[in-house]
């Protein structure tokens, strides 16, 4: 009788899938650190009065969230070459997982800055306060917080797209299992156990937001 799911074998191949997960948790902390601070500054870029700046970041935006994420990671590493720009695998799926992912996160920081009382923008007009002064002392502390759970749910759906890199060489989980399962054509022992390590990382960086959410609602006095 064969077995469907090989316990030896699963363990057997378990440390080799550890390790590659390092690479996708890497990835994903890099990637949405990018996207975190390059979305705050899309936000703030479209909210600036001048069409000359608002217009042109706002065309991006909407390319790159018009645009699959594979054909942008597969336009950076294989296209840009060809404009003498030459990038290696990992940085070049983590700008473009950063980029994307950013012009996600730009809109939910534009919903959060839009959301302060048009009160609080026109005191700072008449205590004298600097625009830059004005956004990061009075504006982004109260326009992040309840952003947090939204920003959190893009950090899961990115970790989720990394197997992407795969399609540039990239040796993440999925790409390792792959491997694994190609050495003697066995796929449901790494194919499983990559699910369950995404299943748990996935766990684990949800309950590290609501954490965060807590925290945040409790500096703010929030029960």
């Amino acid at each position: 009788m064969v077995t469907v799911f090989d316990w030896h074998y699963a363990l057997q191949i378990l440390p080799m899938l550890g390790q590659a997960s390092i690479i996708t948790v890497e990835a994903t902390v890099v990637s949405f650190a990018v996207a975190a601070v390059l979305g705050l500054a899309f936000a703030i870029l479209r909210m600036v009065p001048a069409p000359a700046v608002a217009v042109p970041v706002s065309m991006l935006v909407e390319a790159i969230r018009s645009t699959p994420l594979l054909i942008q990671i597969m336009f950076i590493y294989f296209g840009l070459p060809k404009l003498g720009i030459v990038i290696d695998a990992f940085p070049a799926g983590v700008m473009a997982l950063g980029l994307h992912y950013a012009t996600y996160c730009s809109e939910v920081y534009r919903a959060g800055l839009g959301a302060i009382p048009r009160g609080q923008w026109e005191a700072c007009i008449a205590l004298n306060f600097s625009p830059a002064d004005t956004m990061r002392k009075i504006i982004i502390p109260q326009a992040i917080p309840p952003v947090v759970p939204a920003l959190g749910n893009y950090l899961i759906a990115l970790f989720k797209d990394t197997p992407l890199l795969s399609a540039i060489s990239v040796i993440e989980l999925m790409q390792t299992a792959r491997v694994i399962g190609s050495t003697n054509f066995r796929y449901v022992e790494p194919v499983t156990l990559v699910g369950a390590l995404f299943l748990v990382f996935s766990l684990i960086a949800a309950s590290g937001v609501r954490h965060v959410e807590a925290w945040l609602r409790s500096c703010r006095g929030e029960k």
